[in-house]
């Protein structure tokens, strides 16, 4: 199918070999950008409030320290206390957050993923797993840069607040205005090394797990329909294996950006620091809570992002 009019957003990554192939360009030219906002927030606004509470509990988890400033026992002890010390509304603390940066986090995830698969498509259009890992890669370091990191600086933040007797933010604008104030735009980028590390690592792995199941489930035929039922268990899969590859960083990540930070030099101080004194098994705080929501989570976005897109193909043409 021939470029749309509207073409500012993959101009930069043209290549005479993509005129003809909607393969190469799946989102439609000019419509990519706004199809992958409309997409990703529809998805994230679901996931997110569905399965938050997990989220909350995996970064207390990863926040709670050995010895007297141990906080909790465990999973159940985490939901316990929370609830009875700030009611059942006490497990979304920080949900404001994600909800106001799924849109542009979705988008850039998206819309970058199917720009760089664009860009790799060859004369012969093939695309197979191991361009999808290079793309998935692309993808998470630019949602960590322009989304990801301000928008889990301030959650983990939040929820960090929660832990003090008295905590200092009130709300989602002045809690932002505080961090701004006292340490300026770069403190909503702590952990950013950590965090283009993890969404890096996450969205490569994520990518190339759906690219390698949909090519087995195909057998060679790339026209070949693959049910949405199977595109969940595909999702659910690739959110497994990227919760075991990349949590140990994920853990980084969140000290990094906890309010305590400032015991750590670098990302690598801290990651050296938590094995040392937290042993081995401090890099997979969280894993369990952390596992039920990303399994969830990766399964209803690739199964509603392809949905919505099979929909978006028919009354919003290419």
């Amino acid at each position: 199918m021939p470029d749309s009019p509207g073409t500012a957003f993959i101009s930069p990554f043209k290549r005479p070999w993509l005129k003809d192939s909607s393969v190469a360009a799946p989102a439609g030219g000019g419509n990519l950008g706004l199809r992958g906002v409309f997409v990703g927030g529809v998805t994230g606004g679901i996931e997110i409030c569905i399965t938050y509470p997990t989220e909350y509990v995996k970064t207390q988890l990863q926040l709670d320290e050995k010895g007297e400033r141990k906080k909790y026992q465990g999973i159940i002890d985490c939901v316990k206390v929370t609830v009875r010390e700030r009611g059942i509304l006490g497990l979304y603390r920080g949900l404001s957050i994600l909800i106001v940066g799924s849109i542009p986090k979705s988008a850039v995830r998206f819309g970058s993923y199917e720009t760089y698969k664009g860009f790799m498509m060859g004369p012969d259009r093939k695309f197979g797993p191991t361009q999808s890992l290079i793309c998935g890669l692309g993808a998470g370091i630019s949602e960590a840069i322009l989304a990801v990191t301000p928008m889990e600086t301030i959650k983990v933040k939040f929820i960090n607040d929660q832990r003090s007797a008295q905590p200092q933010y009130r709300g989602l604008v002045h809690g932002l205005g505080v961090i701004v104030k006292t340490q300026g735009v770069s403190g909503l980028y702590k952990g950013v090394i950590a965090t283009i590390i993890k969404q890096g690592t996450n969205q490569a792995t994520r990518f190339w797990v759906m690219e390698t199941c949909k090519m087995h489930y195909r057998g060679g035929d790339p026209n070949k329909s693959i049910p949405k039922p199977w595109i969940a268990l595909f999702g659910a899969l690739a959110g497994l294996a990227s919760v075991y590859v990349n949590n140990p960083i994920d853990v980084v990540k969140t000290r990094m950006q906890g309010l305590e930070a400032h015991k750590y030099k670098n990302t690598l101080h801290c990651l050296i620091s938590v094995g040392r004194n937290e042993g081995p098994l401090a890099y997979y705080k969280g894993s369990i809570p952390r596992l039920s929501r990303v399994v969830f989570d990766v399964a209803i976005t690739f199964t509603i992002y392809e949905t919505i897109m099979d929909i978006l193909n028919v009354i919003w043409p290419k």
